[in-house]
């Protein structure tokens, strides 16, 4: 016998906030961030800045990433992954517990997370209709690779490249398509500028992997944290990092980035903070969530620069 799901049983309110815990809402900054730096480029580079269409690839992105976590959640819940992890650090790894906790049922976070689908593919086909059909191919590969990140047949995170789409699915892709949205063109610097983007959000999965080592490993969820173990893995981690502020000062210097991207730099001194912190605790999880809570930062604070870099260009 089945047993009910606390959001079964629960009012309103407490459903609403069910789900909000379950698509991990405050993590919705990896949808934020591509977004607006594109939106803004393209405002720079002299397109008018269109409100309601930059709210609704917004919008068509965070339903998007919601439906990735639910289905994730489901995934992970199914090979058992997060039915045994001991370590996992709330609330940066070991998915939502949702489904550990009770709150939800499987049959219920599937359905949830194919909703949400359902609701970006609306969406996106409305941007399609609007602003041209580049949208229709960028939001196809968007919506396979959220579906399939943990399911199979494709598995991504399993097979060793989870990290790689992420990161271009929500950098490059996403980029690619806030821009069309607006200027409906595509642009070289776009697909530059979005390599700190690509690097970091693929960085904040990464430096998430550690505490989930152990459950991951036992579970045949062999991602790069996995395959390389966690101490050869930091290295990694550093190497994410550093080619995440050459490629902003490497963009400078060849004047394809605007000049004001060095104020990116800023968060440098955060990113060494945070590599001291996973050479010394890769292996505790407890003490390396601070780590992971700067990389998130890093992440958001980067890109929020470069969208000021921009900005600035553009005024100045």
């Amino acid at each position: 016998m089945n047993t009910p799901s606390r959001f079964s049983q629960a009012p309103l309110r407490e459903k609403i906030l069910i789900w909000v815990e379950a698509v991990r809402a405050p993590f919705f900054t990896a949808v934020l961030v591509p977004v607006l730096l594109a939106s803004v480029m393209a405002w720079q580079d002299g397109y008018p800045l269109q409100v309601g269409y930059f709210l609704l690839a917004l919008v068509a992105g965070i339903f998007m990433h919601a439906g990735t976590n639910v289905v994730n959640d489901y995934a992970d819940n199914r090979s058992r992954c997060d039915v045994i992890n001991q370590e996992f650090q709330r609330p940066f790894t070991g998915g939502s517990r949702a489904l550990q906790k009770g709150n939800l049922t499987p049959r219920e976070a599937l359905t949830g997370g194919l909703l949400f689908f359902a609701a970006s593919t609306v969406l996106g086909l409305l941007i399609v209709a609007l602003r041209g059909m580049p949208i229709f191919w960028l939001g196809l590969a968007g919506t396979i690779c959220g579906i399939f990140y943990t399911l199979p047949p494709f598995n991504f995170a399993a097979r060793g490249f989870g990290e790689l789409v992420v990161g271009l699915c929500f950098g490059t892709l996403m980029m690619l398509g806030a821009y069309y949205v607006q200027a409906q063109t595509f642009s070289a610097d776009v697909v530059v500028a979005s390599l700190p983007v690509t690097l970091l959000i693929a960085g904040v999965l990464y430096i998430n992997e550690f505490p989930d080592y152990v459950a991951d490993r036992d579970t045949g969820k062999r991602h790069l944290v996995v395959r390389m173990g966690r101490q050869r893995a930091v290295s990694g981690y550093i190497a994410i990092l550093a080619a995440t502020y050459l490629s902003i000062a490497l963009g400078v210097a060849a004047r394809i980035l605007t000049p004001w991207a060095l104020i990116a730099l800023l968060t440098l001194p955060q990113a060494w903070k945070a590599v001291k912190v996973a050479r010394a605790h890769y292996a505790e999880a407890g003490k390396l969530v601070p780590a992971n809570a700067a990389t998130v930062g890093i992440h958001l604070m980067t890109g929020l620069l470069l969208t000021a870099a921009y900005a600035l260009s553009a005024i100045f």
